[in-house]
């Protein structure tokens, strides 16, 4: 396979300048990260009187340790809590991530209980449906870890509580598909979360700790006028030993871990045949991606550069190159495994569509992955492309990412624009996994653009009608939109909002990629044992 030669500078002005854009980036988002691992452990004197881990503890306790773990949507509900992103705790209330149990890959969620008591923040709901869905997607048994006050009554909205049902439907699926539910209920479960416990396959109780019921004491009295304690209605002596609804009692956290540990060791789960394939290293440095990518994603650059620091010995089989130029299309290997890459110089346009819509269908031929790296401006306008059918072009590559019979992975590492996002097969497609880099940009168009359309048809419409604009009010309306779309257009933005599944640092992408495409082959091999209706409790 033919090798790519790199024509990058890494002393050029313009790559130590975008080095350094990128890295002052990456500073942002772990310093955005870390709000979340700050704002948990400062209730650890709290954790520590009632003889409890904190959440990162108990995740870490579960996790078999040197084995990878991918947390999930860091960033989700960031800046959608306050008006005041500096004090924005990302995370939405709820660890996620996939990582190994007892030797086994699985999705394990975790309600952040240092947190706000474990109430689901902004986002919290999203990221839930996002994990259970990566969970059925990958066959992947679901481990929780539950200590939660809930739903956050002050910031009720009804909507909420109707789509959250669906965290429900989605567990009574897991199990009817085959994918053992674990729950740890180390704290609360009360209310509608009860059935967050209820709805597991197999239920880990602690001893003093859990509290597992419909309506607490207060709303009893009030309901009903009847009076009990916590531990009489919902405590894990009462669960595990009159009403059935626990499985095992624990004495602590760490006991409550072990059970769990021992219970994922007990499934006969299918072995994962993943063989390892003699590969060779990309021949550069991962550290040269922070340079590659320009900050201005107007700015040209030659995505094979990106290529050659995530394939295998760098060799890239450039599927026809001489057409359709700006689209670039063609396989790699990864830890030996065979991956399409499709990728992006600049628009789309008629030839580059139609190259990759040939493209994808021959990796869905071959049963070959396809991993797309967007940066683009979007689809060719104009007239000469709308003459060659860039709409009819450009549907058929819409067509052939929707109905793609492999695996797709999805990285935004510069501009993702317009229908240009669809084409790419951006999140609204269904990737199997989407990430972004730090500089990422998505949007419908560039502000810019934006702005000067819509002077473009104030300007009409006062032909029309034969009034004379103001140039002031032209200049506020443009700073306004320009001002919009830029504030919605970044990473960091659309990661809270759960539009990826999390931002990367770029030199992670090629161990990221090679584990994702690890899950998502094992998964499509996996053949659980299904049933008709999930386990219920007896």
């Amino acid at each position: 396979m033919p090798q790519i030669e790199t024509s990058v500078s890494t002393a050029s002005p313009q790559f130590q300048a975008n080095a350094d854009g990128m890295r002052a980036l990456i500073k942002e988002l772990r310093g955005i990260e870390e709000r979340a691992i700050s704002a948990s452990d400062a209730s650890r004197e709290r954790f520590e009187k009632r003889n409890q881990l904190l959440p990162r503890e108990r995740v870490a306790l579960l996790l078999d340790a040197g084995r990878p773990f991918i947390e999930l949507a860091k960033l989700a509900g960031y800046g959608m809590d306050t008006k005041n992103p500096e004090k924005s705790v990302p995370g939405a209330g709820v660890i996620a991530g996939i990582g190994y149990v007892s030797g086994v890959r699985a999705m394990v969620v975790a309600s952040d209980s240092g947190i706000a008591a474990g109430a689901l923040q902004p986002g919290g709901l999203k990221k839930i449906l996002r994990v259970q869905e990566i969970a059925l997607a990958n066959k992947l048994p679901f481990v929780q870890l539950v200590e939660s006050a809930g739903a956050n009554l002050t910031a009720y909205r009804v909507e909420d509580f109707v789509e959250g049902g669906a965290t429900f439907r989605n567990l009574a699926r897991m199990s009817a598909a085959g994918l053992p539910v674990i729950t740890v209920t180390h704290g609360s479960s009360t209310a509608g979360g009860a059935y967050q416990t209820g709805l597991s396959d197999y239920i880990v109780m602690v001893r003093g700790r859990t509290r597992a019921f419909l309506a607490g004491p207060p709303l009893l009295k009030a309901a009903t006028g009847e009076i009990a304690t916590e531990e009489e209605l919902g405590g894990a002596e009462m669960h595990t030993g009159i009403s059935g609804l626990g499985d095992y009692l624990a004495e602590d956290d760490r006991h409550a871990i072990a059970i769990a540990r021992e219970i994922m060791a007990g499934i006969d789960w299918p072995q994962e045949e993943n063989e390892a394939r003699d590969f060779a290293d990309p021949l550069y440095e991962a550290e040269e991606l922070l340079g590659i990518m320009p900050m201005d994603y107007r700015q040209p650059v030659d995505m094979r550069e990106v290529i050659a620091r995530i394939a295998d010995g760098s060799e890239f089989l450039e599927f026809s190159e001489r057409y359709g130029g700006q689209t670039v299309c063609g396989t790699i290997r990864l830890r030996g495994w065979p991956l399409g890459v499709i990728t992006n110089n600049g628009p789309i346009d008629p030839a580059g569509a139609s190259k990759a819509t040939h493209f994808i269908q021959a990796c869905c031929q071959a049963g070959t992955p396809i991993l797309y790296l967007n940066n683009t401006t979007g689809f060719m306008v104009g007239r000469s492309y709308e003459e060659d059918g860039i709409i009819k072009h450009g549907s058929k590559m819409i067509q052939a990412v929707t109905n793609a019979t492999v695996p797709q992975f999805t990285i935004y590492c510069g501009a993702s624009f317009g229908a240009g996002n669809y084409g790419m097969c951006g999140r609204g497609f269904d990737p199997r996994f989407c990430f972004s880099w730090p500089n990422a940009k998505t949007a419908v168009m560039g502000g810019e653009q934006a702005a000067g359309t819509m002077i473009e048809v104030q300007k009409a419409r006062a032909a029309r009608k034969g009034e004379e604009l103001d140039q002031a009010q032209l200049d506020t309306m443009k700073a306004a939109i320009v001002q919009m779309f830029n504030g919605q257009m970044d990473a960091f933005y659309n990661s809270a909002r759960l539009l990826d599944d999390g931002v990367i640092d770029p030199r992670q992408t090629r161990e990221l990629l090679a584990e994702l495409v690890s899950i998502a082959r094992a998964g499509d091999q996996r053949q659980p044992n299904r049933m008709q209706f999930a386990v219920a409790r007896p």
